[in-house]
């Protein structure tokens, strides 16, 4: 790859780590994701009998046609989850039980020459945002529990062991809803955006994922220690995590950027991260 032209603007520097595990408890790893520039997702798919595995897979195939380009638009994502849609509703009706899978992630878009972050989710998958030693979520479940603590109907401490935790209301196949919700977000300097799978999310509180991802500087050693966090804590379903870091750097007329850089206020550059 040539080296993009030099200019005197600051730039976004993406970099990120990714890790998955089936867990203790299944034979097999119905997680999927993808982490590589400007797109970033975790889908956990559903349906046995290989089902899920392939319908998280498809997710990632679909999504993977938007990596190696600068930034996408967000009908590019929108593209995307409609293919996913398709193939994955052909692979339910060719003889599979009833294939789903959900999607969340973030996607990056060139918004008048601003770097913004498109979230995306469908599902109880999720994505996070920390910033200054503060972590958010931003996506909204999809899920019964989720429209329990919406309406009053339960408390957060109900909502660990109610037995509904695991039906989720929307999904990408499985015969439901599959409209994605959306966020736009500016992406400021030190951001990290986090996420996983429930196999994490159902593990691990929100207090220890915080400290995990404030306390590891590199995303891939974070992704790794969440990983085993969950499966130190039971492992019950299978665990994904990606984990993307966003940083501010100086373009100057003599070194190339690094690859996965996106200019603020300029045309983004090409790059591509695993």
């Amino acid at each position: 790859m040539s080296p993009p032209p030099a200019i005197g603007v600051s730039t976004v520097v993406l970099r990120s780590g990714a890790a998955t595990h089936r867990g203790l408890k299944r034979a097999t790893n119905e997680d999927a994701y993808l982490a590589s520039s400007p797109v970033f997702l975790v889908a956990d798919g559903m349906g046995g009998h290989e089902a899920g595995e392939r319908a998280s897979a498809i997710v990632v195939e679909s999504f993977d046609g938007l990596t190696g380009r600068p930034t996408v638009e967000p009908t590019d994502v929108r593209a995307a989850f409609d293919r996913a849609y398709r193939s994955i509703a052909e692979l339910s009706t060719s003889g599979r039980r009833r294939a789903g899978t959900t999607v969340s992630g973030v996607a990056v878009v060139d918004s008048e020459g601003t770097a913004v972050w498109l979230i995306f989710n469908l599902g109880d998958s999720r994505t996070y945002r920390l910033n200054s030693g503060v972590l958010e979520q931003i996506s909204i479940d999809h899920s019964v529990v989720q429209e329990l603590l919406d309406g009053g109907g339960i408390d957060a401490a109900e909502a660990l062991v109610h037995p509904a935790r695991n039906v989720i209301t929307r999904a990408l196949g499985a015969g439901g809803d599959y409209r994605p919700d959306f966020w736009l977000v500016p992406v400021e300097p030190g951001d990290r955006m986090f996420m996983c799978s429930d196999g994490i999310s159902g593990e691990i509180d929100t207090e220890s994922i915080a400290r995990i991802l404030s306390s590891e500087k590199d995303p891939q050693v974070a992704a790794d220690r969440l990983v085993r966090e969950g499966m130190a804590r039971g492992g019950h379903d299978n665990l994904t995590a990606v984990v993307v870091d966003a940083s501010l750097a100086q373009a100057t007329l003599e070194p190339a950027l690094p690859d996965d850089t996106i200019p603020r206020g300029s045309a983004p550059t090409e790059g591509a991260a695993r």
